[in-house]
């Protein structure tokens, strides 16, 4: 018999916090993180980006964000630090995590999906801080679930100052125009221009005006944000770096899918590179090394 690691209520959101997720496709937490805790990721990034690594990826598909030394001061972006960092690991496992994340997807199991670290230096004019407007579920179009979701975690209070996350309210309820191949690319590849017009295009065929909504997070809170929900950050125009963790979750009925472009090219997630096959010889998101389950915790 298993039992499940019990999480104190008053950390979850309530079934109205819940509601206004599913209306507003954001989510501000109550404090999840000890400052002790974040204090540790601080430490354990520095020493992921001075070289210190539980484990190395075998390799490096063209589509992974990989910030080394070598690319200078710009933002850094490195995917999969939960597999290369078991110090950081260990703290995005933290059970509570998973069961907010269980509760606003109204999900019975959540595995983690992918987890980005993120340094934005202080430099207003740095071009590759400016992250434009995009939703996540573009780029995971080979995953079935429409529930899936995204925590973003800094490492100390963050506000507008230091270039925070920005949602677009309600984003995730619009229908979507001007789709198409182009939106698999990630935003870093594409002209921030091109998606600012689709952002408005989308409010303008849903008869809405943009709200856009900055979370504002001290320290030891996190955002979620539904997969479809417009978001972007601006400049770090404080005199210290923002760091974060962008933690990307899935519900336990995730599975991969083959989704093609219009030319019949499949499309291919980095994950697909990694994770061990199914029977059926399919990538399996639910591969425990790389997809662990992080509620119902163990």
């Amino acid at each position: 018999m298993t039992t499940t690691i019990p999480v104190a209520e008053d950390l979850l959101p309530s079934e109205a916090d819940v509601r206004s997720y599913e209306e507003h496709g954001w989510y501000l937490s109550k404090k999840l993180f000890t400052d002790g805790e974040v204090d540790a990721l601080v430490a354990a990034s520095e020493a992921f980006y001075a070289g210190a690594r539980s484990r190395r990826l075998g390799k490096r598909p063209s589509t992974l964000a990989y910030w080394e030394p070598s690319k200078g001061a710009v933002q850094r972006h490195n995917d999969y630090v939960h597999y290369e960092s078991d110090e950081i690991a260990a703290i995005l496992r933290k059970p509570v995590v998973g069961a907010v994340a269980a509760r606003l997807a109204r999900a019975g199991q959540i595995r983690l999906f992918q987890s980005t670290l993120i340094y934005k230096p202080p430099r207003p004019d740095e071009p590759s801080n400016l992250v434009p407007w995009h939703f996540d579920r573009h780029y995971w179009q080979t995953c079935t679930s429409d529930r899936m979701l995204t925590a973003f975690i800094p490492f100390h209070d963050c506000g507008e100052q230091m270039g925070t996350i920005t949602m677009v309210d309600g984003s995730h309820r619009w229908e979507e125009v001007g789709g198409g191949d182009s939106t698999s690319r990630h935003f870093a590849h594409r002209d921030p221009a091109e998606l600012d017009e689709l952002l408005r295009a989308n409010a303008r065929h849903n008869g809405t005006e943009l709200r856009t909504v900055p979370m504002v997070i001290p320290k030891g809170h996190m955002s979620f944000h539904h997969c479809r929900t417009y978001h972007g950050s601006g400049a770090n125009r404080s005199g210290q770096p923002r760091r974060a963790i962008s933690l990307h979750l899935q519900d336990g009925g995730n599975r991969y899918r083959r989704h093609e472009l219009s030319d019949g090219t499949p499309v291919t997630y980095n994950h697909d590179h990694f994770v061990r096959r199914t029977a059926q010889g399919t990538p399996d998101y639910a591969d425990p090394v790389f997809c662990p389950v992080l509620w119902p915790a163990p």
